[in-house]
C-alpha cells in the first residue's frame, strides 16, 4: 500500500476501536507522514485469564517508523491514552493534547520513567497543530472528563472531522459548552468525511445532563445521617466536583480513597479544574474525630475491580476502612457489560456488612458521556459530510450508526463500514477500502508485553477448567530400575485423599508402560515413555471421570 499514485491519496488506518469498546487508535497517513490519533488500551475480557491490559498491535507503525510524526490525543480516558507508555518505548515523538489530557499523560509517563522521550505540546480548543501536511484544530466537546475535544483535520484532499468521544450537554458543569458553532462553520465550508463516536447509538433520544445527576445525588445525600461513600470513576471530575459542592452544602468533609482517585484529583486541583480546598478534605486519620453525618467518601471500584478500595472494604480486606451498619454506598456509574456478576457480588457483601447500597438500577445516579441517537443525528446534520464512517463501538454499533446516517440523508454508498486494519483511502472526490494491514491485540501480563499469545491463553483456560496432573518417575539409566516413583500429584483435578484409588490406578498404568517398552526394546526411551504415559493417562481419566486435565509426565534418568 506504499506505492504512490497519480492522485494525492490520504490513508486512514484504524488499529483499534472499531468492532470493540476501547483500544482506540487511528492513523492518518499522507505520503511520508503518519499522525496517530489516540492510543488507548482495553481491559481484559473474561476469557483473557491473567492478562492485565490489552494494547493495540504497533507492527505497522514499526515497519514505517521513519514516517511517524506525532500523536494527537482527544481526551484523557484510559481507552484513549492507556497504551501511550508502550508506544513511547518504541517512538520518541511529540504528543499534542489539551491541558488536563497532557497532565494525565505526563503522570503516566513519569511512572514508566519515559518523560524524557516525548515533547508534550499543549493545544487549546480552537487552536491548531501544524504537523507535516496536516493541520489539526481542536474543537471543544462535552464528555465525562473535562478538556475533551473533537478534531477538524485539514488534509491535502479535504477536511476530515473526527468527533472523539462526545455528548451534547447544554448545561455542562464547568460551563464549557459543546462548540457546535465551530463544527457548523466547517460544515458550511465543506467536510470530506466524518468519523463519529458510535458507543451509544442504540439509545434513543438525548443524553441527560450531568447536572441532573447532581440533583439526584444531592437529594439522596441530604436525607442520610450516617457516612456516605460514593464510588465514581476517578476521571469523572464533573461528578466529583458536584459531590464536593454537595458535601460543602451539608457540612460534610470529603475523604479521597483509592490511588487513581487521589492522583486525578491532585492533578485537577493543580490545574484549577476543581474547586476543592484544604478545608473541604480530611484524611483517614481524621475519621475517628468526626461524626458519621459529616463524612462523604469518594472511592474507586465502580466495576468491582478486585484490588479497588471499594472491593477491599466489601470483603473486609481494607487495612484502615471498614463498612458498617448505617453506611450508605452509592455506585455512581453504569454496570459495564461483563461486570454485572462481579458488581452484584460486591453489593451483596456490602449489604452483609450493614450498608445500604444505591446503584443505577435503583435510582438515576449516572449519565453517559456518549451521545444518544438524536445527538448523533445533530452531529451529522451540522457537519454535513460527504462520507460518513462510524467508529468507537462494537460491530453492531457501527452497523446501527451507518443506518442512522442514511436516515438523515447520507447516501448509502457514502456510508462506509470499516473495521480494524482496513486501509481507507481518500482522494478529493472518492473514498474506499484499498486493502488491509496487520492488526491485533497485544496482551500485557506483568512486565511481559506480547509474550502471552493464544496458545498460552488456551493452556490457562485448560488448567482453569480441568486442572493439572503431574506424573514423575526416576529410573536408573544403566539398569532401568525404578529409583523413585512413580508419583502422581494433582492440582485442581481431584482431591487426592478423597479418591486415592484413581491415582493408584494411574500409577499402575505407568508401570504397564515401562514393562511394555522394556519387553519390546529392552531399552527405555524417556521421550517416548512420557508421550505414552500422557496418552494412556488421558484415556483413563476420560473413561473413569470424563475429565481432561493437563497431564505433565516427567521421566528422569540418572
Amino acid at each position: 500500500m506504499s506505492e504512490k499514485t497519480d492522485c494525492p491519496t490520504l490513508k486512514v488506518l484504524p488499529l483499534g476501536g472499531l468492532g470493540e469498546i476501547g483500544l482506540n487508535m487511528m492513523l492518518f497517513e499522507y505520503e511520508d507522514t503518519i499522525v496517530i490519533v489516540d492510543c488507548g488500551l482495553m481491559f481484559p475480557e473474561e476469557e483473557m485469564l491473567g492478562i492485565d491490559i490489552v494494547i493495540p498491535d504497533f507492527s505497522y507503525l514499526l515497519r514505517n517508523k521513519e514516517k511517524v510524526a506525532a500523536l494527537v490525543v482527544t481526551h484523557g480516558h484510559e481507552d484513549h491514552i492507556g497504551a501511550i507508555p508502550f508506544l513511547v518505548r518504541e517512538f520518541s515523538l511529540p504528543i499534542y493534547g489539551t491541558a488536563l489530557t497532557l497532565a494525565l499523560i505526563r503522570e503516566k509517563l513519569r511512572e514508566h520513567n519515559l518523560l524524557d522521550r516525548v515533547e508534550l505540546m499543549q493545544i487549546a480548543p480552537r487552536e491548531a497543530a501544524e504537523i507535516g501536511p496536516f493541520s489539526f484544530e481542536f474543537i471543544r466537546v462535552c464528555h465525562s472528563i473535562p478538556d475533551g475535544v473533537g478534531l477538524a483535520i485539514r488534509t491535502p484532499v479535504g477536511v476530515i472531522v473526527h468527533t472523539g468521544d462526545f455528548k451534547i450537554d447544554n448545561t455542562p458543569i464547568d460551563g464549557q459548552r459543546f462548540d457546535i458553532a465551530r463544527l457548523g462553520s466547517y460544515g458550511e465550508e465543506g467536510v470530506l468525511a466524518l468519523f463519529s463516536d458510535s458507543t451509544n447509538v442504540e439509545r434513543e433520544g438525548y443524553t441527560v445532563s450531568e447536572k441532573e445527576v447532581g440533583v439526584t445525588l444531592r437529594n439522596v445525600i441530604q436525607e442520610k445521617r450516617g457516612r456516605v461513600m460514593v464510588a465514581v470513576f476517578a476521571s469523572n471530575l464533573h461528578r466529583i466536583q458536584q459531590l464536593i459542592h454537595i458535601a460543602r452544602e451539608f457540612g460534610r468533609k470529603v475523604l479521597l480513597n483509592g490511588k487513581s482517585m487521589m492522583t486525578n484529583v491532585r492533578i485537577a486541583r493543580e490545574l484549577g479544574y476543581l474547586d476543592f480546598t484544604k478545608e473541604d478534605e480530611i484524611s483517614i486519620q481524621d475519621l475517628p474525630y468526626l461524626p458519621d453525618s459529616q463524612v462523604l467518601m469518594l472511592t474507586t471500584g465502580t466495576q468491582g475491580e478486585p484490588m479497588s478500595a471499594l472491593s477491599r472494604m466489601a470483603f473486609n480486606d481494607h487495612k484502615k476502612l471498614k463498612v458498617r451498619e448505617g453506611d450508605t454506598i452509592i455506585l455512581s456509574s453504569r454496570f459495564i457489560p461483563g461486570n454485572e456478576r462481579t458488581i452484584q457480588n460486591i453489593i451483596n457483601h456490602l449489604c452483609r456488612n450493614g450498608a445500604e447500597v444505591i446503584h443505577e438500577q435503583v435510582k438515576d445516579i449516572h449519565v453517559s458521556g456518549h451521545a444518544y441517537q438524536e445527538e448523533l443525528k445533530m452531529m451529522i446534520n451540522v457537519v454535513q459530510p460527504r462520507f460518513f464512517i462510524p467508529v468507537h463501538g462494537e460491530y453492531r454499533h457501527l452497523v446501527k450508526h451507518r443506518k442512522l446516517a442514511m436516515s438523515v440523508g447520507i447516501a448509502p454508498a457514502n456510508c462506509l463500514l470499516i473495521e480494524n486494519g482496513a486501509v481507507l483511502c481518500f482522494t478529493g472526490d472518492s473514498a474506499g477500502v484499498k486493502g488491509k494491514i496487520e492488526t491485533g491485540r497485544v496482551f500485557v501480563d506483568g512486565k511481559g508485553v506480547g509474550d502471552v499469545g493464544g496458545l498460552v491463553l488456551r493452556d490457562r483456560r485448560h488448567l482453569s477448567e480441568d486442572g493439572l496432573v503431574i506424573a514423575s518417575l526416576v529410573v536408573d539409566k544403566a539398569t532401568h530400575e525404578i529409583l523413585s516413583g512413580p508419583d502422581i500429584f494433582s492440582r485442581g483435578f481431584i482431591h487426592e485423599e478423597a479418591k486415592p484409588e484413581i491415582l493408584y490406578e494411574g500409577q499402575c498404568i505407568i508401570f504397564e508402560n515401562i514393562d511394555r517398552q522394556l519387553a519390546e526394546t529392552r531399552e527405555l526411551d524417556c521421550a517416548l515413555l512420557q508421550e505414552q504415559i500422557r496418552r494412556d493417562l488421558k484415556r483413563f481419566f476420560i473413561r473413569i471421570l470424563d475429565r481432561r486435565p493437563v497431564i505433565y509426565p516427567i521421566v528422569v534418568e540418572i
